[in-house]
């Protein structure tokens, strides 16, 4: 959308408008005092033509943003929430849109807007004068893609805003002012003065954006979870050598996403910033096939070994196909998105209820012994359906009072 970013006043001021209008947010207008102001990500994603599914608005008052806020909830009928007390801080949320009043926290609507995080988010309509504000030139860092602080203090009043800078090029494809560069080196390790759920959500964010290669990119060659030596253990991929367009678009937005977690943290900060145990396990197997597959030929592997590994990774296996030999990574893809590919989707192959029923087997480790030896079975094409089950179990078979002997696969 940078080609069509409006710099005009006029052309923006019609769009906000049209948008508080269609947001059903000029009910709330009457309730306002002179000198209120609209700011931020509202303002900043209009001017991109940016849409989003989440509308968040922030709207600053001269004084007394609780009592405004009640007055609007109760007036509207809508949810009423104080996030600080003590800042008067409030939301209301308004048919799914979250709706921030703060009060102006400057004796000037220039000073408050210089106390911002970033340029392209100090950009304020005065709802009464229908006009912007711009101390900072957001407009023009708009205009050019560019990120940049009028302030390092701001970003230290709540270091997550460190982190946020990648959330900008991941979401926005913006670049990063050479000097926010330097400061973001030099202050890097106050991140983890930030509450480990606030991390983990913008690491989310940004593993998700549109353009998440190129901010992970960049949390790797500024280390920002970890030591040079980190990243110099081999799971750990060149990431500018990977050919995503292996991935279709469904794939690279359901997998992607976690691959990109995997290449900038380690098990260790998983745990440490509270992602889920799925996700930590999921990271341990792909760790794990990777370190086992490192020295080996994949060809060579046994017939156990590879059912083992589709097993475990059947998943997710588009998560793993990077760390494959690029001669294997389009056959395996291939039979991967064939649900009907019995080695490549080896779960739920065997109903255990009717082997339970066909052949009076009661639970236990017979029973698991037997479903393992006929999924692999199937899952190699040896057997065709449970007929061919049943036959090959009366004649393969041999019961014994310690229980059953199964041929040993290769």
């Amino acid at each position: 959308m940078k080609s069509s970013i409006h710099t005009d006043h006029t052309l923006i001021i019609d769009e906000l408008e049209t948008s508080i209008k269609f947001h059903n947010l000029d009910l709330i207008l009457g309730f306002l005092p002179k000198g209120s102001y609209l700011v931020g990500g509202y303002i900043r994603d209009i001017i991109l033509g940016r849409k989003t599914k989440k509308v968040d608005v922030d709207i600053v008052v001269p004084l007394n943003a609780i009592e405004i806020g009640k007055k609007i909830a109760d007036n509207i009928g809508s949810k009423f929430i104080i996030l600080d007390e003590k800042r008067e801080v409030v939301r209301i949320i308004l048919n799914h849109i979250y709706i921030d009043i703060a009060n102006q926290v400057s004796s000037t609507i220039e000073g408050d807007l210089c106390s911002r995080d970033f340029s392209i988010n100090s950009i304020a309509f005065l709802f009464d004068k229908k006009c912007l504000v711009d101390p900072l030139n957001g407009l023009k860092d708009l205009e050019i893609s560019l990120l940049r602080t009028h302030s390092e203090n701001n970003l230290l009043n709540d270091p997550l805003r460190i982190l946020r800078c990648f959330r900008f090029v991941s979401e926005l494809n913006f670049k990063i002012d050479f000097n926010l560069i330097t400061f973001i080196k030099k202050n890097k390790g106050k991140l983890y003065l930030v509450a480990k759920e606030r991390i983990n959500y913008e690491i989310q964010k940004i593993v998700h954006g549109a353009n998440a290669l190129d901010a992970v990119l960049l949390i790797k060659k500024l280390n920002i979870f970890g030591s040079e030596n980190l990243y110099k253990d081999s799971f750990f991929l060149d990431l500018k050598k990977i050919n995503y367009a292996e991935l279709n678009q469904h794939e690279k937005e359901e997998f992607l996403p976690f691959f990109f977690i995997t290449q900038i943290l380690d098990v260790v900060s998983l745990e440490e910033l509270n992602f889920s145990k799925v996700e930590i396990a999921k990271t341990n197997l792909l760790r794990k096939w990777h370190f086992f597959l490192k020295n080996k030929n994949i060809a060579q592997l046994n017939e156990l070994d590879r059912f083992k590994l589709h097993q475990e990774l059947e998943m997710f296996l588009p998560s793993f196909i990077f760390y494959l030999p690029q001669n294997l990574r389009f056959d395996w893809l291939n039979r991967w998105r064939d649900k009907e590919d019995k080695l490549f989707h080896p779960s739920n192959l065997i109903n255990g209820d009717v082997i339970k029923k066909n052949l009076k087997i009661k639970d236990g480790p017979i029973l698991g012994k037997l479903l393992h030896y006929l999924s692999m079975e199937l899952a190699y094409e040896r057997l065709a359906n449970f007929d061919a089950m049943a036959e090959i179990f009366k004649a393969s078979l041999v019961e014994t009072t310690t229980g059953l002997f199964l041929p040993n696969h290769r």
